[in-house]
């Protein structure tokens, strides 16, 4: 079977071994505790993950893009369900409680985000002052929802997805000008009226963690130490004193990077992201080889996306990004963000199968 050969065994490697370092993690800080559900839950959404992303591999992404439009509508309406429906945790209102599953639209909006603007703009040969109108709103309509769950995390990741995509599609220099310009003008509001204090307070704890270490500086401060604790080659799996004790808040999930710091130290976190590292490198190298443009601003999508989440988990992990709540990609506990994780890397694969002609003999 010749069509074998067309996969790209090391991209889906590479998926597996940081799938199988996070499972490991959340079973190490569950195993003498009374949350095992939590370890059997993310093997459970990593296999049927594994089975999401195949499916989607085999699946043509461009078929995928033609519904855009009818995905970024439904995609909406989930995302108002969940302000008047949904379920709150923790003071966020972001799921929809279908029985057996907790299901997060706006994780799942991520990748819908990215066909739709990569679908938007593969149809532009010339950008015009409307299409530049329309993009603002395609993004800034779902960011302004997920404000209102209120989930700043998220609302960051689509905005991050709409600025990549728009410089990749190479734009006159105006239009990125005019939204330099607005950004500058809505950050004061942002700031006034579209953050609860509790985030404003996150963001000023980030410049000085020690203003407030038995409040809202106590996550940031206890996931330095766990990092730090962690020396070279870690405490072993199982034995992190500060995860294991209850000392580092949210291990599962924010705050996981500092529960494999300690417990596999430098050597094992490293290994972690330079397994991260060289994934990313490979969706960049398929979006190099796509056959259209589609393609590449698909595969440039989901490496931002992968790559702002990323950088904001570890740098929050080890003090230097303000806390915010975004897991880190195919490694935090959670089915709606490993399953968009996944479905999205499935379009990527997707897009990989079909850079060239397949044969099945």
């Amino acid at each position: 079977m010749k069509g074998i050969k067309s996969f790209d065994w090391i991209f889906y490697l590479l998926i597996v071994l940081i799938l199988t370092i996070g499972v490991v993690a959340i079973f190490s800080i569950t195993y003498h505790t009374d949350r095992q559900t939590l370890a059997i839950s993310q093997l459970v959404y990593a296999i049927v993950g594994l089975i999401l992303l195949v499916v989607f591999s085999f699946l043509d992404y461009r078929a995928l893009t033609s519904a855009s439009t009818v995905l970024y509508v439904v995609g909406i309406i989930l995302l108002l369900v969940v302000l008047f429906l949904g379920r709150s945790i923790l003071g966020s209102t972001r799921w929809i409680d279908i029985g057996f599953f907790r299901f997060q639209p706006s994780e799942i909006f991520k990748i819908i985000l990215i066909l739709t603007l990569a679908s938007y703009l593969s149809k532009k040969e010339v950008f015009k002052v409307k299409d530049f109108v329309i993009y603002i709103f395609l993004v800034s309509l779902p960011t302004a929802l997920v404000l209102f769950q209120p989930d700043l995390g998220t609302a960051l990741v689509y905005l991050v997805i709409g600025t990549v995509l728009f410089l990749a599609c190479r734009a006159r220099e105006v239009y990125i000008l005019i939204g330099t310009v607005i950004v500058a003008i809505l950050l004061p509001v942002f700031w006034a009226f579209a953050l609860k204090d509790y985030q404003r307070e996150r963001l000023l704890t980030f410049l000085d963690p020690s203003r407030d270490p038995f409040g809202s500086g106590y996550n940031v401060l206890q996931s330095t130490i766990s990092v730090g604790s962690g020396g070279l080659w870690g405490r072993g799996l199982g034995h992190g004193t500060q995860s294991q004790l209850n000392f580092l808040p949210i291990q599962h999930s924010d705050f996981i990077f500092a529960v494999i710091a300690e417990e596999l130290g430098f050597v094992g976190a490293g290994v972690l992201l330079v397994l991260i590292l060289l994934l990313l490198v490979r969706i960049l190298g398929i979006s190099a080889k796509s056959r259209d443009a589609l393609g590449r601003y698909i595969a440039f999508g989901v490496a931002a996306m992968i790559i702002f989440q990323v950088l904001i988990n570890v740098g929050m992990n080890i003090g230097l990004m303000p806390v915010t709540g975004i897991p880190l990609p195919l490694v935090s506990h959670g089915g709606s963000s490993l399953f968009t994780t996944l479905i999205s890397l499935g379009v990527v694969g997707s897009i990989y199968l079909r850079h060239k002609k397949i044969t099945f003999e």
